[in-house]
């Protein structure tokens, strides 16, 4: 669609006066069109709750939830309208519904999957401390595997692991294959396995694991200051460009990076200290140490 011009002076610098209904030309003045229709709400808010209570779209889709949240749930409450507690034969009554509805809105076997699959996302990600969107992603990837039927005979926990592991990477969010084997009860090389067939079948590109993402967690926990942040990541960065990293472990590279910088900036934290918190051991913590000084000629202080 053309962009809108003035037809007097040819600017493009138009608004839209709702209050009058017309669309003026900000440069010259020239009324250009009037009695524009409001498409907008006939109502007003002044906070959110206004805003919610008002507006008639209802809540946005949730992938999180196995109907996506479109769906009327009767509530726990046990109120009635005026927020007067309910007699016990009605309460009888509201629960036999809400089993017969719940049973009703779980019928099928891809909904048994997914109202049990989403419950085990959810407990994963919340161990995991990961933010509601990337939730929402890895509840939408495990929704395709599930219409494409690449969940059949597969563990359920072990899909929702790989789901999980490969939005963490994609979001370049600094979640290790250990952490999250320990939290959901699946074994590495499960995860690893499923994982390369999910990428496979839904044709995932899935970009190589930065080092660089590890730092700040590692720098946190290790309550190391934002000065000793940035050298470990100059150091990253320097080895990333003489290829240095390839075929190393990302989580196992930074440690060393974050080792080196805490020591150049008279900040040293020991070698165990540092491998506790990554998860590698301190052989991994001193080969990547001695290849990052050696190849980069870093002065580090002994």
């Amino acid at each position: 669609m053309a962009e809108k011009k003035c037809p007097e002076c040819g600017s493009n610098n138009l608004k839209y006066d709702y209050a009058r209904g017309e669309l003026v030309c900000m440069k010259c003045g020239l009324v250009i069109d009037e009695n524009i229709i409001d498409e907008g709400p006939e109502w007003r808010a002044f906070d959110s709750d206004q805003r919610e209570k008002r507006a008639r779209t209802g809540a946005p889709i949730k992938f999180m939830k196995p109907n996506k949240g479109l769906s009327t749930e009767i509530d726990q409450y046990n109120k009635d309208i005026r927020g007067v507690k309910i007699s016990a034969k009605t309460r009888a009554q509201m629960q036999r519904l809400r089993k017969w509805h719940k049973r009703a809105s779980i019928s099928t076997s891809i909904e048994r999957n997914l109202a049990i699959a989403l419950t085990e996302l959810s407990r994963v990600a919340s161990a995991l401390n990961l933010p509601s969107n990337v939730r929402e992603a890895a509840a939408l990837m495990y929704r395709k595997a599930v219409e494409k039927g690449l969940i059949r005979g597969r563990l359920i926990e072990s899909v929702v692991a790989a789901v999980i592991y490969t939005i963490c990477r994609q979001y370049g969010i600094p979640r290790t294959l250990d952490e999250i084997a320990e939290v959901s009860g699946i074994s590495k090389k499960e995860i690893g396995r499923t994982y390369r067939f999910l990428k496979v079948d839904l044709g995932i590109n899935m970009p190589l694991t930065n080092p660089v993402h590890y730092i700040p967690r590692f720098a946190s926990e290790l309550k190391l200051s934002g000065e000793v942040q940035e050298k470990a990541r100059e150091i990253l960065e320097k080895a990333i460009q003489k290829g240095l990293i390839s075929g190393r472990g990302p989580t196992g590279v930074a440690a060393a990076a974050v080792y080196i910088a805490g020591v150049m900036m008279g900040e040293r934290r020991t070698q165990k200290e540092v491998a506790d918190v990554a998860g590698v051991t301190e052989v991994t913590i001193r080969n990547r140490y001695r290849e990052l000084k050696d190849k980069l000629g870093l002065d580090v202080p002994t």
